[in-house]
């Protein structure tokens, strides 16, 4: 085979890191080191927990095969994951934190009701299972193009080895893989990058494109780009699976320099892998854009060192993925299983619902990848966060702004209600406005009118 010497290096690399997470799996002995790993990290630990599942496929084969269509407007995706890390730092680490929970959607309990955390639990669920849905599908045009085998198959085995890395040690696996994954993919890419400029002879290679749409960072629409790059960041404070790492800083301090360090991280890598996009559409223009960064690997890279980066690559994938559904499965095990099911259950039988949930959502996201095989990996993720945005950015941000003013019933019909009008305008073709601002302009009404409402009522009854 062709590709055999970077099967070697591949597979050698994904033992390698895989073999680091179940050493960390020794040490899961109850449902709160799986889900949160007792809260014990520090903040190196936070920050690989986040980057573990942050930058995943979206990050690196994702903007490399916008940036191959459409130049640096691939960057928006990192530009707001970076800045979603430092907001989550600065704004929501500290009350999140304090609040001891295992889950938002508890926070969301607190303030509005049992019957809102079991709304938010479930649409927030189904956001992140749209991106789960992109890390499949960065995974199988990977392997796709180093194996030459079918997409079915490569969407089987992504799906296995996403079920064998949460199965193998739940949190504390995702978070050892995490911080493997940082360094090898961090040292591989900074040589791509080195590649693509040699080959370039330099920045001013770059000259060859044109500035519009190239390097026109809002060759998109100015709204439409910054709403893509704001719909990640608020994503990124509404995710359980990045919030799940939060919980897990020893400190409140820890946590946050976690999220600062995140922060650090991740725009590099976005930039590497757009300019690897650029460079390969100049010298590749006929290839399959999903395949981008893989056919850039196995051209331009040594097999050594390829076989690193594609294991790496496949490694980001998997572990994005098995953090989402990781962050599902705590959701739905916690907040329905436990919390409406069987309030009773032992931690035992928590842990067995939790895999339950886990095995049922990787065969979801097998189905959904099937019937969208040449959409873009990151639509998946734009949408995704701006629905999280808004199901849980904007209740626990009213939680945080109205301290407890807002009525419970308002925060139920905005949980269920926006992020319906979100994922709507999305469908409807005639809606030109992103469905980021249509989920969190409804909301907010919603809100301005629960306030409007209640303090009425407030009046009234001092009058009585």
């Amino acid at each position: 085979m062709q590709n055999s010497a970077y099967l070697v290096s591949t597979v050698l690399t994904i033992l390698a890191v895989s073999g680091f997470g179940v050493w960390a799996s020794r040490r899961v002995k109850n449902s709160a080191d799986f889900s949160v790993g007792s809260r014990s990290f520090s903040a190196p630990k936070v920050a690989c927990a986040i980057i573990g599942t942050l930058v995943g496929g979206a990050s690196t084969v994702g903007t490399a095969q916008a940036a191959y269509v459409s130049g640096v407007s691939a960057m928006w995706f990192v530009i707001g994951a970076s800045g979603g890390s430092l907001l989550l730092g600065l704004v929501f680490a500290k009350p999140l934190r304090e609040a001891e929970v295992t889950t938002v959607t508890e926070y969301i309990e607190r303030h509005f009701g049992h019957r809102a955390c079991l709304a938010s639990s479930v649409v927030s669920s189904f956001a992140t299972y749209i991106h789960t849905s992109g890390q499949l599908l960065s995974a199988m045009a990977i392997l796709t193009a180093l194996f030459g085998i079918s997409n079915g198959l490569a969407i089987l085995v992504s799906a296995l080895l996403i079920l064998s890395y949460i199965f193998l040690g739940g949190f504390l696996g995702s978070s050892a893989i995490g911080q493997a994954k940082t360094f090898l993919l961090f040292a591989t890419l900074l040589i791509g990058g080195w590649i693509v400029l040699r080959e370039m002879n330099g920045f001013s290679g770059f000259a060859v494109f044109s500035f519009d749409p190239w390097f026109n960072l809002f060759s998109g629409g100015v709204a439409a780009s910054l709403a893509q790059g704001f719909s990640v960041a608020l994503g990124i404070c509404a995710s359980q699976t990045y919030l799940q790492a939060v919980f897990a800083g020893r400190s409140i301090a820890q946590s946050r320099a976690g999220c600062f360090l995140a922060a650090a991280f991740t725009l590099p890598v976005g930039a590497i892998c757009t300019m690897i996009g650029m460079f390969m559409r100049h010298a590749h223009p006929d290839i399959a854009s999903s395949e981008t960064l893989t056919r850039f690997i196995l051209t331009y890279m040594s097999p050594a060192a390829g076989g690193i980066v594609i294991g790496t690559l496949i490694i980001s994938a998997v572990s994005t993925g098995a953090g989402l559904i990781l962050g599902i499965g705590t959701m739905l095990s916690r907040d329905i299983y436990k919390g409406c099911i069987k309030k009773d259950a032992t931690d035992r039988e928590e842990l067995f619902s939790l895999r339950v949930c886990i095995l049922i959502l990787v065969l979801a996201c097998i189905a959904m990848v099937s019937l969208n095989l040449d959409s873009l990996i990151l639509q998946w993720a734009f949408l995704s966060m701006a629905l999280r945005a808004t199901v849980i950015l904007m209740p626990v941000s009213v939680v945080l702004l109205s301290r407890g003013r807002i009525p419970k019933r308002a925060g139920l019909w905005a949980i269920v209600l926006a992020p319906l009008a979100a994922y709507l305008s999305s469908l409807a073709k005639a809606v030109t406005l992103d469905p980021l601002y249509v989920g969190l302009t409804a909301s907010a009404l919603i809100f301005a009118s629960g306030y409007l409402i209640g303090a009425v009522q407030q009046k009234d009854s001092i009058k009585k």
